[in-house]
């Protein structure tokens, strides 16, 4: 009976609870699907408008374009035709267009039909608009039109998303509402200018997950899995990529990378250690002797004057300095007069390849690890490179530009973590970052004026959507998002995937889930991160992230199913991958702990224990080959499980668990208390419960164990009325906990002792001493008392 209130009040808390928000960094919301005065009929009973473009219009507008008219398929299940030119032959019609590049839009300004001033010569800014009678035989035109490609492109994938497309469609697999009538209301409607110029996330640490499915699916990392890349950082609003570099070489491993990255509109980059556009892996392949400006000059000099050939027109960034081989320092003690040497040699390459001043070049130069050392102690460049500072690997950035001084020509970026790999330890498993935390980091970049690049690393892509696709909205607009707007933030980013009718308890798993990992991240933990001993910390976090799966299983099991397989990547896999192992460490340390008091149940911990570690390979198991039929192998096989240092191990590693022999064949009673490690077959002082405070009204347990092999009958006796028991008679098989309150309203005020008689049928007893204390605060009394952790107490004690 129950199970099946909860289940009515869960499913009441769904009926009731709506998100409405709209994402705070978009256009305003014009999607009506009921038709109004005014409005511009995008599909009715599914019959679609046409698009038009011009025949001069950017690839990547094209591409964009395309995209939109398979969107609309997904929503109405209508293709509307797509067309190059002005042979306008409806009456409604989309047109789409970048100012200078669509005559059609360029003649709309001219005759005063069309008002651009708020985009004109704006940094990607977009304009959505409906225009009564703009060309003969033309009723109503909606259009798009942006300031430049990106602002054009952002145009496009704005309507998409509002239309009901997420961006994480097909990284997701979230998928598409079906709407018979799209309307878009009157008015002009723009997401503005982006406050932060260069937007974009760094694939890194992607062996063997990311590189695995990369390889089965795509045959490495090349176009064909770059255009997924691609069109995901642009349906963000982001523009800006640092590739995948550890083995992989963007440049080289097809030509067709960097061709399409352009044509896309996607700015590249290099990494922080991979200078003048050369991935890593390059050095290996092409470099001769050693990484070493000191005594190798020319030949590096040789080796980035090719890249930058290469390079050519393409939109790029380039990454200036030098670090050593693989993410390291360059040597011990590294002068800074070498490096700044390095930065003007390689600024001359620059000039002379490109034959433009070398300032006209985007360039940036990382401060990261011991390079800020180097800038701390004086080491400078040209006022036009911008300075990334960085955060310190744990989302703690470690440097803010000085606001007295002068304003830098390249000015400041960002460079921060998802993921990392180095000491003291990698994580790189799962998403660990409560987007709280993201925003007060980059809400102190943006006050600080480090605007021009934030570039954070994302490992894999995969499972990091939710922080990925916060991080890339706070960069649009950080003004929107303030520190109260975070959970109506998660709520509207739970509606945009899985609709309104769910997205308030999604978006509270989201949340709980990240705040748990990150407290611990899972690589970090071990049987001892929490304790067993006090406030029942251990038990409770396992208690916490339980429930957090339980719930999530619920809604799994109840939403439809074609979401499921978005559900399971967003929400249910992170909680209940995280929520096994916590269990497991958590058993682990049970398991070792009842093999030092010589308990009964320690060999059913170890058992426990083993089939949770093979239960967290299921769930990854599950993850690969089930969900959409497989089309994510791979993504979770970072290992997560036997760390011994930074690196992580090669497999999964199952924790050391004990097995025990009970010397007895009878039965052997013993106590152990909460808050000690020890344990007692007999009375002694020490067996003595933590203090009850009549301020605090906690709870505490003792256990009953058998360190023999037969089970014994005991029996529990007080003389004090007010102490109440949760057990107090029966068989203990192996071990019972015995939760025990007080009745404050029948204790003595002051100080008081009592006593707890544990009996075993062969006359053994072991006294527990219980020291109270009953306070009464004065009427005027102002304040709050503290309590230990949050405890969750056993069924049907009280």
């Amino acid at each position: 009976m129950k199970n099946q209130i909860k289940i009515i009040a869960f499913l009441f808390f769904f009926l009731i609870h709506w998100a409405n928000a709209q994402s705070p960094t978009a256009a305003p919301s014009y999607i009506a699907f009921e038709n109004g005065k005014g409005y511009f009929p995008l599909a009715i009973e599914g019959k679609t408008a046409s698009l038009y473009t011009d025949k001069e219009e950017f690839a990547g507008v094209v591409r964009a374009l395309k995209n939109l008219q398979s969107d609309l398929k997904k929503v109405t299940g209508t293709e509307p035709n797509f067309a190059q030119n002005t042979d306008f032959k409806e009456k409604n019609i989309v047109l789409v267009g970048t100012l200078g590049k669509n005559k059609a839009i360029d003649d709309l300004v001219k005759s005063g039909k069309l008002n651009v001033k708020e985009i004109q010569g704006k940094w990607e800014t977009f304009l959505i608009q409906t225009i009564e009678k703009p060309f003969k035989d033309v009723e109503k035109a909606l259009v798009i039109v942006g300031s430049d490609k990106r602002g054009t492109i952002f145009g496009i994938y704005d309507l998409s998303a509002q239309i009901g497309v997420s961006p994480w469609y097909w990284w997701a697999d979230v998928p598409v509402k079906q709407q018979n009538n799209l309307f878009v209301k009157a008015g002009k409607f723009s997401a503005g200018e982006p406050h932060v110029k260069y937007r974009g996330i760094f694939i890194n640490d992607e062996a063997p997950a990311f590189s695995g499915w990369a390889w089965e699916k795509f045959g490495g990392f090349k176009s064909k899995m770059y255009e997924n890349v691609f069109e995901l950082i642009l349906r963000l609003k982001g523009n800006f990529l640092w590739p995948a570099m550890w083995g992989n070489a963007f440049y080289d491993d097809d030509p067709l990378n960097p061709k399409l990255a352009d044509e896309y509109g996607v700015v590249i980059g290099t990494s922080h250690h991979e200078p003048m556009m050369r991935a890593h892996d390059e050095w290996r392949r092409y470099g001769s002797g050693k990484w070493n400006y000191t005594v190798n000059d020319s030949v590096l000099r040789d080796f980035w004057r090719k890249s930058l050939q290469r390079m050519g027109n393409y939109e790029s960034l380039v990454t200036v300095g030098m670090r050593g081989d693989g993410d390291e320092p360059m040597t011990e003690g590294t002068q800074i007069a070498l490096l700044e040497k390095i930065v003007k040699d390689q600024r001359q390459i620059i000039q002379e390849v490109t034959g433009k001043k070398a300032e006209e070049t985007p360039q940036v130069w990382a401060l990261y690890k011991e390079v800020q050392d180097y800038y701390d102690k004086g080491m400078r460049v040209d006022d036009d490179i911008t300075l990334l500072l960085c955060d310190d690997n744990w989302g703690n950035i470690c440097k803010l530009p000085n606001l007295a001084e002068k304003p830098r020509k390249g000015g400041y970026g960002i460079y921060y973590h998802f993921d990392y790999v180095g000491g003291p330890r990698n994580y790189k498993w799962l998403n660990t970052n409560p987007i709280a935390r993201v925003w007060e980091q980059m809400h102190l970049a943006y006050q600080y004026k480090a605007r021009q690049i934030w570039i954070v690393n994302v490992g894999d892509i995969k499972p990091m959507e939710f922080p990925i696709s916060f991080f890339l909205d706070y960069a649009w607009n950080p003004t929107k998002i303030q520190a109260e707007d975070l959970q109506k933030y998660t709520e509207w980013w739970a509606s945009q995937q899985f609709g309104n009718q769910y997205a308030k308890e999604i978006a509270e798993m989201l949340t709980k889930y990240t705040k748990y990992n990150g407290r611990r991240k899972p690589e970090l933990l071990s049987p001892d991160t929490y304790s067993l001993f006090y406030y029942k910390e251990a038990e409770t976090v396992v208690e916490e992230y339980n429930g957090l799966a339980r719930r999530a299983e619920f809604l799994y099991n109840f939403i439809p199913a074609q979401q499921k397989d978005a559900f399971f990547q967003l929400v249910l896999h992170p909680i209940k991958a995280c929520a096994n192992l916590n269990e497991l460490y958590l058993t682990v340390a049970k398991n070792r702990l009842y093999a030092q008091q010589g308990r009964l149940a320690t060999n059913d911990l170890a058992d426990k224990a083993r089939k949770l570690f093979e239960k967290d390979a299921e769930i990854s198991n599950f993850y690969h080959k089930n969900v959409a039929n497989g089309k994510w192998n791979h993504f979770m096989s970072q290992t997560h499980i036997g760390y011994t240092y930074w690196q992580q191990p090669p497999n999964n590693v199952m924790p050391d668990v004990k097995i025990i022999h009970p010397s007895s064949e009878n039965a052997e009673m013993a106590i152990a208390m909460e808050g000690s490690e020890k344990f007692w077959t007999n009375p002694h002082k020490d067996i003595v419960l933590p203090t009850f405070h009549s301020l605090k009204r906690e709870a505490f347990y003792f256990e009953v164990f058998n360190r023999g092999q037969k089970p014994f009958e005991c029996s529990i006796e007080t003389e004090n009325s007010w102490v109440r028991l949760s057990f107090a008679k029966g068989m203990i098989e192996k071990e019972q906990r015995v939760w025990v309150n007080i009745d404050w309203e029948k204790v003595p005020l002051g100080k008081t002792e009592a006593t707890i008689k544990v009996k075993d049928a062969r006359g053994k007893i072991i006294p527990i001493k219980l020291n109270l204390e009953n306070i009464t605060l004065p009427a005027d009394f102002k304040g709050f008392v503290e309590k230990s952790w949050l405890r969750v107490y056993g069924s049907g004690a009280f």
